[in-house]
Parts: C-alpha cells; sequence; structure tokens
C-alpha cells in the first residue's frame, strides 16, 4: 500500500435529543401534572491514535464520519438514550487542522490518544423542567441542540529515526532497500519516489531503528518548488539525517558540492531547526570511480566544503560501506540513551 501522507474529512458529532412534552394521565389522579423526559446528548467525535496504523490510505475512500444522535425524551419522566461517541483510528503522528480556519486542532503523538474533532449537540429539556408554583401545565419544552460539523485536514508526519536527505537519483531508494526489507520504486530517473518508504534495520539481535526514505527534493524546496514542502516537514522528527551526495553525477557540470550546498539552503529557509539536526555526509556511488581515483576524490569534496562531521563512503547498489555505516548509526543512538 502507499504511504499516503494527506487527507480531508467532515466530521459531524450526533444532534441532541429533544425534550417531551406529556402528562400524567393515571386513573383516580385528577391532576397528574408534567412528566416530559429530557432528550439525549448527541455523540462527539473523536480521533484516537492507533499504533498499527501508518498510513492515512483509508481516508481516500472513507471521508465523512457521522456519531449518532441522542434519542428524544419520552412521557413517565423518560430520558432519551444519548448518542454513541464516534472514535476514529489514526496514525500515531498525524496532525489534525481544521480544513476553513486553518487552525491546528491538536496532535496524536502516542498510542491510545484522544482528540476531541466535533463536540456533540446538547440535550433538550422536557416540559417537566418547566414546571412551577405559577405554571402547573407547562407546554414548553426545548429542542436539542445540533452537533458539530467540521471540515478537517489530517496529516501525517513520518515517525522515523533516520531520514534520507537528497537530491533525485542520489540512491535512496536503492539504500533502504539494501539495508531493510522496504521496497520502493527504483529506476534510473529522477522522482521515482513518489512516497516516503520506511524500513526497519537491524544491525544487529534485538537492536534495530527505522529509516525513511524521503522524496528526492529540488532547489526551491522550501517555497513549494518540485515536492516542495509537503516531504520536508517529514525531517522534523528525525533524530539523525544522512545527506546523501552523488560523487559521481551524470552531468559532470552538477558539482556535489553545489548539491551540498543548496540542499543546507532549503533546510534553512524551511527553519523547523532542520538544519541544526545531526547530519552525516554519505557519499554514495563510489563504484563509478576507478579505485586509484576515490581517496583523492573523497578528500577534495569535504576539503571544498569544509566538513567537520562525520563521513561515510558508500556504494547503494553493491552494498560496499553499508554494514559499517548502519553499525556506526546504532553505536549512536545506543551512546545518544546512556547520555540522556
Amino acid at each position: 500500500m502507499k504511504f499516503v501522507d494527506e487527507a480531508t474529512i467532515t466530521v459531524k458529532a450526533g444532534n441532541g435529543g429533544h425534550g417531551c412534552v406529556s402528562f400524567r394521565r393515571e386513573k383516580f389522579i385528577e391532576f397528574g401534572g408534567p412528566d416530559g423526559g429530557d432528550g439525549g446528548d448527541g455523540g462527539s467525535v473523536y480521533l484516537v491514535g492507533d499504533q498499527n496504523l501508518n498510513t492515512l490510505a483509508d481516508f481516500r475512500t472513507s471521508r465523512v464520519f457521522k456519531a449518532r444522535s441522542g434519542d428524544p425524551g419520552a412521557g413517565r419522566n423518560r430520558t432519551g438514550k444519548s448518542g454513541e461517541d464516534l472514535k476514529i483510528p489514526v496514525p500515531v503522528g498525524t496532525i489534525v487542522y481544521d480544513k476553513e480556519t486553518g487552525e491546528e486542532i491538536g496532535e496524536l503523538v502516542e498510542p491510545g490518544d484522544e482528540l476531541l474533532v466535533a463536540r456533540g449537540g446538547f440535550h433538550g429539556l422536557g416540559n417537566t423542567r418547566y414546571k412551577s408554583s405559577t405554571n402547573r401545565a407547562p407546554r414548553q419544552f426545548s429542542k436539542g441542540s445540533p452537533g458539530e460539523t467540521r471540515e478537517l485536514k489530517l496529516e501525517l508526519k513520518v515517525l522515523a529515526d533516520v531520514g534520507l536527505l537528497g537530491f533525485p537519483n542520489a540512491g535512496k531508494s536503492t539504500l533502504i532497500s539494501k539495508v531493510s526489507h522496504s521496497k520502493p520504486k527504483i529506476a534510473d530517473y529522477p522522482f521515482t519516489t513518489l512516497h516516503p518508504n520506511l524500513g526497519v534495520v537491524t544491525p544487529a539481535p534485538f537492536s534495530s531503528f527505522v529509516i525513511a526514505d524521503i522524496p528526492g527534493l529540488i532547489e526551491g524546496a522550501a517555497e513549494g518548488a518540485g515536492l516542495g514542502i509537503r516531504f520536508l516537514k517529514h525531517l522534523a522528527r528525525t533524530r539523525l539525517l544522512l545527506h546523501l551526495v552523488d560523487i559521481a553525477p551524470p552531468d559532470p557540470s552538477e558539482s556535489p558540492v553545489d548539491a551540498v550546498r543548496k540542499l543546507e539552503r532549503e533546510l534553512e529557509k524551511y527553519g523547523h531547526e532542520l538544519i541544526d539536526k545531526p547530519r552525516w555526509l554519505v557519499i554514495n556511488k563510489i563504484d563509478l570511480l576507478p579505485e586509484d581515483e576515490r581517496d583523492a576524490a573523497v578528500k577534495a569534496l569535504t576539503v571544498e566544503l569544509g566538513w567537520q562531521g562525520p563521513t561515510h563512503v558508500i556504494s547503494a547498489a553493491t552494498g560496499e560501506g553499508l554494514d559499517p555505516l548502519m553499525k556506526r548509526i546504532l553505536q549512536y543512538f545506543d551512546q545518544q540513551a546512556e547520555e540522556a
């Protein structure tokens, strides 16, 4: 199933049940009086975080959700049954917006988190409520109030430990397919990845982390160019960024240094502290260079960049350097856990 990270749905809470107008009519009771009961409250609509879901794809077909309305009141002071609340499961990490106003309603961060998105209507009052010393036979009652109706925009941010960052055809899909069981589309043309792909990497027994293949970005992504900010937001929750750069781009005029600089500018423009996240330089496609030229090319790249952070040299296609890289990432997370 394709990863779907945005959806629009309409939620309708139940209406409150109307109050009842009724009078006691019993043998030998001359003045029975009012006995109309209240209506029931309408059901509310909640979104609930579900750890078993990882996509919003289900909302492509089911887009309207309605909670039950409350039943009306009845004679003999019988209160109408309240409508049941409707609880809609969504993936953990879903952010909910009011589509009309753009206001952020809330976010479901943990499994079991509940977010009220449409409140049910209040019950109407029966005529018993209006009885007084001066109004012995009231015929007043109130109607239940309508439940809220809202159009919601749902956004799902990928929950991953490692995010793969790079221009189209940098080799991100190949890398994730080699180190995990994820099977993204791979081809020799750009923008083959149109949806984020998640893969679980297990470098050692009983130790794993989640890696996310974010669709390739281009210059101007922070302003919406190409796939734009739709996927930049997925990097916000990662703990580590792997910046993949093609050491031997197909077009010789495209410098690997320029590719790194361009994406750094996009991270700065987008904000959300992305540029400050831990980022490792991963030089890919080293197999395309003769062995006697590799060290010099890598050194020239890092010197020109002035790169001071961790650097790893790999070939995602052949698997060279992948195992050491994955084990080093696991060590990094273990060190973070010890220092926390």
